[in-house]
Parts: structure tokens; C-alpha cells; sequence
């Protein structure tokens, strides 16, 4: 069964890094009053080739639910048909695509969580954090403490750090930690992987944990914490691994990987 299409048109164009040809794109779909999806989930392009062959690429979206519009971050890669043809994208142009689809969602009941990414798999995480902390209407948090751990090369490419950055300074539980594995000499934040980060935060909550044997809201769900994972499929397996041997179930990992 044929797979229903839908038009997007390109209603803005930011450049996220000049570097890596990075590109948050706003799309607005006319057609539809409403375009209904959840936080994390991912839409897929569809297009026809120099070839004659019909392409399809899938993007998380960027943002929370906004109507009839959605957000996608995506860079440039060397000879790929799909992110040089959205990256070449200008405002008013059009795109096909059909869903949502996916299942890298907010776990419910919702519990405390640590949102992992590197380079673009910072998209769903975008999606994520605007869904709990939206800029005007009510904090859908109830009070779990988010880590938002953003790993990337370059300080160019620290995509979306003033966002981030402005919902850690509003809200008290939500942290932004941001590392760079090529940082230059002048640069004063993190340096190395995310995965070091990643394990100083759970060590440190465990210790806070202990000290705190009335919180139960473990034993009401199952888990009290979730880690989100979005990524290169190296960065994606590494984390996975840390968590596991630290004692984590394979239930509290959820992931999407890419290559």
C-alpha cells in the first residue's frame, strides 16, 4: 500500500555552521491544518533522481508540534543525493515527504532522562526539550531533572547552544553540558566525549539517590531514568554499552542511530 504524500514548502532557511553546511530549515505543510506527531519521531523525504530513480531519506524533526509546520536540521554530505538536494533548498520551494513515523519517543510515565547527541542527533532532542519546557505555556516537566550531554567537534558546530543554554538559565531542572573533541586552544568548556560526561551523571545521581531513600518514584515505574541516544552508530553503541555496565536495563536506553 502506496504510502500517502504530503508537500512541504520551505518558509525559512538558517545557517547553522558554515563549516559543515549545516542548515535548520522551518517547513510548512498547506494541506494540512494541522500536522500531528510526537517528540522525536521523524519525517521521510521523497524525490526523484538524476536518474529517474525515486529516493527517499528520513529526518528527525526539530521541533515539538507547531501546527501545520515543522523544523529539520540537516548537513551537508559529500555526494548525497538527498542532503545536498534540502540543503540547496530555497524559501518557497518544495518538498515531498510522508509520515510521522518512529518510536524514539518520551517514555510514560515520564521519569528523569539524559538526552545524548552528537552532530545533527541533536534534532530530536530539540523536539524533546520544547515539548517539556515550551517558550509560552506550561512546563511539562512535572520536575524531572533533564541532562541535555551535546558532543561535537568544533565550537562552529555546537548547534542550537544559546537555546539550550537560555532553558538551562530558566529552569533549574534542566542541565546543558556541551564537549568538544577538537576544541581549539582558547576554549574554556568541556573537552573529550560525551560518554565521560554521560557516566559522571549517573554516578553522581546514584550517590544523590542513596541519600534520598524516600524517593519510590523507582518502584512505581520500574525506572526513575531514561537515556535518549541519537547519533553516529559508534557514539550510539558506546554510551549504550557504559549504561549497561554500569547496571542500567536494556529498557532504559532508547536509541536511533545512524550512518
Amino acid at each position: 500500500m502506496a504510502r500517502q504524500l504530503f508537500t512541504a514548502r520551505l518558509m525559512e532557511k538558517i545557517c547553522l555552521s558554515e563549516r559543515t553546511q549545516c542548515f535548520h530549515l522551518t517547513f510548512v505543510v498547506e494541506e494540512l491544518r494541522s500536522l500531528e506527531f510526537v517528540p522525536g519521531q521523524f519525517v521521510s523525504t521523497v524525490a526523484q533522481d538524476q536518474g529517474g530513480k525515486m529516493q527517499t531519506r528520513a529526518y528527525s524533526i526539530a521541533s515539538a508540534p507547531r501546527g501545520n509546520q515543522f523544523d529539520l536540521c540537516v548537513n551537508r554530505v559529500e555526494g548525497g543525493f538527498f542532503s545536498n538536494l534540502v540543503c540547496d533548498m530555497e524559501v518557497c520551494e518544495t518538498v515531498n515527504f510522508h509520515g510521522p513515523h518512529g518510536l524514539f519517543l518520551l517514555r510514560k510515565p515520564l521519569t528523569d532522562g539524559i538526552f545524548i547527541a552528537t552532530g545533527t542527533g541533536i534534532a530530536p532532542m530539540l523536539g524533546f526539550t520544547q515539548y517539556l519546557f515550551p517558550e509560552d505555556g506550561e512546563d511539562r516537566s512535572e520536575g524531572r531533572e533533564f541532562w541535555m550531554v551535546y558532543g561535537t567537534r568544533w565550537e562552529t558546530e555546537l548547534y542550537y547552544q544559546n537555546y539550550f543554554e537560555s532553558i538551562a538559565a530558566r529552569h533549574p531542572n534542566f542541565h546543558y553540558v556541551a564537549t568538544l573533541s577538537r576544541a581549539s586552544a582558547d576554549w574554556q568548556g568541556n573537552r573529550g566525549y560525551v560518554q565521560q560526561y554521560v557516566r559522571h551523571i549517573v554516578e553522581e545521581r546514584a550517590l544523590l539517590c542513596h541519600a534520598s531513600p524516600t524517593d519510590t518514584v523507582g518502584e512505581r515505574n520500574g525506572f526513575d531514568i531514561h537515556a535518549y541516544i541519537c547519533g553516529l552508530n559508534e557514539m550510539v553503541s558506546a554510551n549504550r554499552d557504559q549504561l549497561l555496565a554500569l547496571g542500567w536495563d536494556k529498557k532504559q536506553v532508547i536509541f536511533e542511530r545512524y550512518d
